[in-house]
């Protein structure tokens, strides 16, 4: 039996709708400007070539059904953008994997943030300069529960929002992103293996935005569990 210098951290893990067992994460893919509207935003254009970046596991925190709880404004920013997006939760791994066989590794579906520091990335975009401290930072992607795929007809054509201290800022419809779910697991899997356990971020609509602390957020893409938080 192994023994370690330290205890180990505990498995993060994200709670599934209807099941006492919880979803363990491996690994946080996100992708970059998959809404031709959010794209053009941030600069590009077009169907470009889908672009990843990585958050760590345990940059995931997990807000339950039914609950509004708190999310604490992190660090060195004055410029906190929300971006809410769809997460496919992988069950099956594999590496090449076709498009047309990628409904078979989807467990199921989450609704979550990509919270951003945008200024830190504006900064490091500017010096050509990695941008992980802006997308990277503790607690940087709250998840709701996963939906099982089972229970989750039609999210690919589902209407996708955010909405800040009740106000409107984000609305979509999955079906418009640029490189779909199925195209995004197939580019993803010609990089990285994916594993059982992996968080795919699959991308946010256009109209991104600053919050502050004392905001409420609520997420959500219709069909599955809202996500709800303040904060703090």
């Amino acid at each position: 039996m192994s023994s370690y210098v330290f205890s180990p951290a505990p498995v993060v893990s994200v709670p599934v709708l209807g099941r006492s067992e919880r979803f363990p994460v491996h690994r946080v893919y996100c992708v970059g400007r998959n809404y031709e509207e959010h794209a053009r935003e941030m600069g590009g254009s077009g169907r470009e070539p889908p672009f990843f970046f990585m958050k760590p596991a345990d940059a995931v925190v997990v807000f339950g059904a039914g609950e509004t709880g708190p999310w604490p404004y992190p660090d060195r920013t004055a410029n906190l953008h929300h971006e809410i997006e769809l997460v496919v939760a992988i069950g099956k791994g594999g590496r090449n994997i076709p498009a047309v066989d990628a409904p078979q590794h989807v467990y199921g579906y989450a609704v979550g943030l990509d919270m951003t520091r945008r200024d830190l990335q504006n900064e490091m975009k500017k010096q050509g300069r990695p941008w992980c401290i802006a997308k990277g930072f503790d607690a940087s992607a709250p998840i709701g529960p996963i939906t099982p795929v089972e229970q989750a007809a039609g999210v690919e054509q589902a209407a996708i929002w955010l909405r800040v201290n009740g106000a409107e800022r984000q609305r979509s419809n999955v079906a418009q992103l640029i490189w779909s779910v199925a195209e995004t697991i197939a580019h993803l899997s010609t990089a990285w293996a994916l594993q059982p356990g992996d968080l795919i971020y699959t991308g946010t609509p256009a109209g991104v935005g600053a919050v502050q602390r004392g905001d409420t957020l609520e997420g959500g893409v219709d069909g599955l569990s809202a996500l709800r938080l303040c904060v703090r």
